[in-house]
């Protein structure tokens, strides 16, 4: 599929992908798209940077190669190894057949055959359904060295393999670079990108993605739900909500065959909506119901 051709269109692509985004989010994405820029998304956890670039790339019906930071991440595991365990059996076989030509040996060991292609060489091959959704996962978990090799891969959009020499990309892939802002990126590599904070959505908003993502939950607790939480951000927590865990506890909530919330049940899921133990402690007694009960009160119509 063709990128789409405005603004409007970016946000109806997205949104038969289940994914509801305003008109700012769109705009940056139709300019990366149009420009061929990398798109550098920053913001709290499940606040639906990852899903984005899922979206896209079921949209436009490309391939989604994910790489996932982590500390310590190095070019290597990012963009290429080498199958030693294969290459071991091959150098046997052939001291084992006897009279191997070592030169022709070398160059068949450091081919394509035994080359283990990682998420940034995989981005630069060719596809026939154009080019790829390289998705760059959490960037703000890596060190400094590899944010300083990802500038240069990003700038020209190739690689190089010494055994083998230069990969350039024949399209540049669609890059999305996510950052949960842990630590901040260096300016230099937002600059090689176009940039967008994705903050938590208001309510209307919220009560959108929700629809989108769990229909099936009815809209008087669909309402409860969104409203309850869009509460509990305004709370001193170590880790607040994102979108990710209202879907979560409304799926939760649905399977239980909850109609209404209550403090009960808002006691006995907790888990779907906070990770750690301090934040669940917060909400203990009476403090579910307090939130609970201004929650409600913005329900209530003027």
């Amino acid at each position: 599929m063709k990128h789409p051709n405005s603004i409007d269109a970016v946000q109806q692509v997205l949104k038969e992908q289940g994914y509801v985004c305003g008109r700012a989010l769109a705009t940056v994405v139709f300019l990366s798209l149009k420009l061929g820029r990398p798109l550098f998304l920053e913001g709290e956890a499940g606040v639906g940077k990852t899903e984005i670039a899922k979206a896209i790339a079921a949209g436009l019906g490309r391939r989604l190669i994910r790489l996932q930071c982590y500390e310590g991440l190095d070019a290597s595991s990012a963009v290429y190894e080498w199958n030693f365990p294969a290459q071991m059996v091959a150098i046997r076989t052939a001291e084992a057949a006897g009279g191997a030509d070592r030169g022709a040996l070398q160059t068949e060991l450091f081919s394509d055959e035994y080359l283990v292609e990682r998420p940034l060489l995989q981005a630069m091959r060719p596809d026939e359904q154009g080019a790829p959704v390289l998705l760059i996962d959490e960037l703000d978990r890596t060190d400094e060295p590899f944010e300083a090799f990802l500038l240069e891969a990003l700038s020209d959009f190739q690689v190089t393999i010494p055994e083998l020499g230069t990969v350039k990309a024949p399209e540049p892939p669609i890059v999305i670079v996510t950052s949960n802002r842990t630590r901040e990126v260096h300016d230099a590599l937002k600059r090689r990108c176009l940039y967008h904070w994705v903050d938590y959505p208001d309510f209307e908003h919220e009560i959108e993605i929700l629809h989108a993502r769990a229909p099936e939950v009815a809209d008087a607790l669909s309402r409860e739900v969104v409203a309850f939480v869009q509460r509990l951000r305004t709370e001193d927590l170590f880790k607040k909500p994102g979108v990710a865990e209202t879907i979560d506890w409304a799926k939760c909530l649905l399977a239980l065959d909850v109609m209404n919330l209550s403090p009960e049940v808002i006691g006995d899921t907790l888990g779907a909506i906070l990770k750690y133990q301090d934040d669940i402690q917060k909400l203990q007694g009476s403090e579910a119901k307090r939130i609970l009960d201004e929650a409600k009160a913005t329900l209530e119509p003027a």
